[in-house]
């Protein structure tokens, strides 16, 4: 039996994730969490099967502590700050949650046959010159989290330039009803469910015209669980990229709501001060090597969390 440890374990893919090795039996799985926090989104049965340890992303010591005491397998680092938005206003933090953290877990894995899976992000990719991206687009961040995420993918790089079995997934943007409600996809469908419901008038959002790849979480698990045995970088992507008035639409349409524009307000306080115009990526090599696909596409996935959220 392998042993996993997973950073991130009560977030959105790192449960999906916890869910597929658990109910595969091969793995013995252990979730890294904040001190204190035990909001899981799963069944008593599924979170039984996990042995919790408390590790703070910003305290080095105890990210150590979780590693040597779980002598894992594999580390899935996954755990992190999640806003782009957020990423602003708190830069040094974004910096020691994603970059410093992921260095921390890769020095204390180095010498040792610990494999390593990272969730970096297309934030990585700023505002690319072509579409779709690869893994041979060119780095440039246009945000601190990006930056940071930059950071922690040339470190898990340079590891595997040193003989780790490291792996970056670059993830696009993926969602599902475990997604919190501070994400503006989440708080969409949770918006339309409440006007479906009549206990909500307008939906206050920001730009309309960004463009994004959405995927479905579970899938994205998937693709980590896969590149467990692929020390590699990899796009994780849909390769289709859709507006956030798309979204709106999608999520509308979904209650049958047809004239949803008059229940959406432009809020300037939810405009980016950068974002990317289009992210949208090319996931070949991915297909290629971890026989990975996306199964459900946007619609479906938009509707399957209006329907979470409506009842």
């Amino acid at each position: 039996m392998r042993t996993a440890l997973i950073t991130g374990v009560t977030g959105q893919t790192g449960s999906y994730l916890a869910d597929l090795l658990t109910a595969d039996g091969g793995w013995d799985v252990h979730g890294a969490v904040r001190p204190g926090d035990r909001t899981l989104p799963w069944d008593p049965a599924v979170a039984g099967a996990i042995t919790f340890h408390e590790a703070d992303l910003m305290d080095e010591a105890s990210l150590r502590a979780a590693v040597e005491q779980t002598n894992p397998d594999v580390v899935f680092h996954l755990g992190g700050l999640t806003s782009v938005g957020e990423s602003w206003s708190r830069p040094v933090d974004y910096a020691r949650a994603l970059s410093i953290a992921t260095i921390v877990l890769l020095d204390a894995i180095e010498g040792s046959s610990t494999a390593f899976v990272h969730a970096s992000s297309a934030e990585i990719f700023g505002e690319p010159a072509a579409s779709p991206q690869n893994e041979r687009t060119p780095i440039a961040p246009v945000s601190p989290y990006g930056a940071a995420k930059a950071h922690a993918h040339a470190a898990v790089q340079i590891a595997r330039s040193r003989g780790v079995a490291a792996s970056n997934m670059i993830l696009f943007n993926h969602e599902s009803p475990r997604r919190p409600t501070s994400f503006v996809t989440r708080k969409i469908t949770s918006g339309v469910a409440a006007i479906a419901r009549g206990e909500q008038d307008k939906l206050a959002l920001g730009n309309l015209d960004a463009r994004r790849d959405w995927g479905w979480a579970p899938d994205y698990a998937r693709a980590i669980c896969a590149a467990a045995d692929h020390a590699d970088d990899f796009v994780i992507a849909t390769g289709v990229a859709h507006s956030v008035r798309d979204f709106v639409e999608a999520a509308f349409a979904a209650v049958d709501i047809v004239d949803w524009q008059e229940r959406v307000e432009l809020d300037p306080r939810f405009f980016r001060a950068a974002d990317a115009t289009e992210l949208a990526g090319d996931a070949s090599h991915a297909r290629e090597v971890l026989g990975w696909a996306p199964s459900v596409e946007f619609a479906e996935i938009v509707a399957r969390m209006v329907e979470v959220d409506l009842h």
